[in-house]
């Protein structure tokens, strides 16, 4: 479903039970000496000969699930073609859609293929495991769905029509969990899982400062255990204690969580904070080698045993740091969230002014056919700040704040260097975030075509466009659900009634029937046109203040499609020279542009284009040869 012609997504599903009957998996010595140096490099040569033995185990038992039909396809497999102009990611807890099916995860499925077929090809379901807090993020059990969703049957089933990411929330565990009530009982095994102190003074105030955090709240947080005290190193909250990767055996038992989870249907594994996997007392405890070189190993592992699978890094921090994760473009994640985008959107919208988000994406160019960018607006948290403390002024951040709070929404804070707090993220729906009553008059229509404008720049843009559930439906925010359980981050997770949904998406002049039937029919066009395919080349033009516009090639270099998205609410007029309109030396030689979206045409005249845009429109111009009246 979600591949082109060379590339289609591996159907054939991996068995449930081992077959040892078959040959065991054998690396190469050039794979097992890579996986080595791997090791070496995160421990030491020691560490490296003793584990050896225990990863290649693992990857045998993974591969013992894997059927021949599978292993043929993936002989095949072209991973330049991972990722097409056909690709669309819905973001979606398991639980959000709210039904009368046998399980919440059916009631997915059955939504998904009802109302999203020709729209998205791909789910995120956001961790379905058992959890005691952080909607998930506060993971008990990794091998197991949590049963108020469904059965490891029902992911399956999902499986067999989308192409699924799993969260591998593998940073930290909850305090509830098996490892970690193992560690406070004393068995040996899990000493050393976490990272412990005996005493809150053995992490000096000047370590503390220079760790980065999204938290306010203190790093340490004590328990008892059957040995007395211990102060445990915890990033994200007293429930969620990070792992110690320094002890090899948990780079073991993570590696085994992620082939399981391959066994079970991922094709994208989300590797949640890895920015903080490694911690190090007097670094900044983030993007350390060590970080690294372990998401380089698991890139090695998929790329040797599951090479259909790939890997995105989660990293809100600033667009330098977070590109990082692509290593050289061959050796680590194949896919970043895109985290600069989001409220660069928004700041173009506030501002109604294209100019920075322009300067920025200019600079969008990943030399890699196999690495590519997740553009996201919004998702299950919130809108990061981080990534562009360095491209937004400082008024310019404050204005997005300013905004958010008089939509509606609420702000989370972390500790800067300087012991101060900072903004961290903006707590909003992308439709409460762009809307506001009492400004736009309580106009709807005029609402929506701005909100599907601002959707618009994810699509556009070199990269895999993804979408949160509760934009698809247009959803405001959920002040009283914040109040209720006093975590920001709740205003966009509203459990969604999916009677409601359905009787509104069959209502034609409904906010969420006319989101739906304008954002799904630009989706689909976009999916017709290698233009948008990911390794397709771009060209910003900065045309006007009001409006981006991006230039896009196809692979093939035998498609152009110029993007125009008006981000103002005013009417704009623009004079195009046709001489500026080319990219990578390829000549448009054709004479006629055509509108996608709307159906008009244009004619240059003079060599140029002259186009008026009204607010908030959107226009795809594909060019052609006309066909002469002789």
């Amino acid at each position: 479903m979600p591949a082109d012609g060379n590339n289609s997504h591996i159907q054939v599903m991996h068995e449930q039970e081992p077959d040892y009957t078959r040959p065991l998996y054998y690396y190469s010595d050039a794979v097992r000496d890579k996986f080595r140096k791997r090791l070496t490099f995160i421990y030491d040569e020691k560490t490296a000969r003793d584990y050896l033995p225990e990863m290649e185990r693992i990857l045998q038992v993974y591969y013992a699930h894997k059927p021949p039909g599978m292993i043929e396809a993936e002989a095949t497999y072209n991973p330049a073609n991972r990722f097409t102009e056909k690709d669309v990611i819905l973001i979606t807890y398991g639980d959000l859609l709210q039904g009368e099916e046998s399980s919440p995860l059916t009631t997915l499925e059955n939504f998904c293929d009802t109302y999203l077929e020709g729209t998205i090809n791909t789910v995120h379901i956001l961790p379905f495991f058992p959890y005691s807090s952080d909607r998930g993020f506060s993971i008990i059990d990794f091998n197991t769905v949590d049963p108020k969703l469904g059965t490891w049957n029902d992911i399956r089933e999902l499986g067999q029509h989308y192409r699924l990411m799993f969260d591998g929330v593998i940073n930290h565990i909850s305090a509830k969990s098996r490892w970690f009530q193992e560690f406070l009982n004393g068995n040996p095994y899990y000493k050393n899982f976490f990272i412990t102190f005996d005493s809150p003074d053995d992490l000096t105030e000047e370590q503390r400062r220079l760790i980065f955090r999204p938290r306010t709240s203190d790093i340490l947080v004590k328990f008892a255990t059957i040995n007395g005290p211990a102060y445990v190193w915890a990033t994200f909250s007293a429930d969620q204690i990070d792992l110690n990767y320094k002890n090899p055996d948990v780079l073991m038992r993570v590696l085994e969580v992620l082939l399981l989870y391959v066994c079970h249907g991922a094709s994208i594994i989300r590797l949640d904070a890895v920015t903080f996997l490694w911690a190090e007392p007097g670094t900044r405890c983030i993007h350390l080698e060590q970080t690294h070189e372990i998401v380089k190993l698991f890139r090695d592992i998929l790329d040797a045993v599951a090479p259909q699978v790939a890997l995105i890094t989660e990293t809100n921090v600033p667009h330098e740091e977070n590109i990082s994760y692509f290593g050289n473009g061959h050796d680590e994640a194949q896919m970043v969230y895109n985290f600069a985008l989001p409220p660069l959107v928004l700041h173009t919208f506030y501002s109604e002014d294209a100019t920075a988000l322009s300067r920025w994406a200019t600079g969008l160019d990943i030399n890699s056919p196999t690495t590519t960018f997740f553009n996201f607006l919004d998702s299950h948290d919130g809108i990061g700040l981080m990534a562009v403390k360095n491209i937004l002024k400082r008024e310019e951040l404050d204005n997005i704040v300013k905004k958010t709070l008089d939509h509606g929404g609420f702000i989370s804070y972390k500790t800067g260097s300087d012991g101060q707090e900072e903004p961290y993220e903006a707590n909003i729906t992308w439709f409460s975030a762009l809307s506001h009553d009492e400004e736009d008059h309580g106009d709807l229509a005029f609402q929506v075509k701005r909100f599907v404008a601002s959707r618009c720049i994810a699509l556009v843009l070199p990269g895999v466009p993804g979408i949160y559930l509760h934009s698809l439906i247009g959803s405001k925010n959920d002040v009283e659900a914040v109040l209720k359980t006093d975590s920001k981050r709740d205003i966009n997770r509203t459990v969604i009634d999916g009677k409601l949904i359905t009787e509104a998406l069959e209502d034609p002049l409904s906010k969420i029937s006319r989101i739906s039937r304008e954002l799904g029919r630009l989706i689909a066009i976009r999916a017709r046109k290698r233009a948008f395919h990911p390794n397709g080349k771009q060209q910003i033009l900065q045309l006007a203040p009001e409006v981006f516009a991006v230039l896009r090639l196809s692979p093939e270099q035998d498609q152009h499609i110029l993007a125009l998205i008006n981000v103002s609410n005013k009417v704009c007029h623009l004079e195009i020279d046709c001489a500026r309109l080319k990219l990578e030396d390829v000549c448009i030689v054709e004479n006629h542009w055509y509108d996608i979206v709307s159906g008009m045409e244009w004619l240059p005249e003079d060599g140029k284009l002259f186009i008026t845009m009204m607010p908030y429109d959107v226009m795809w111009l594909e060019s052609y040869r006309g066909i002469s009246a002789d």
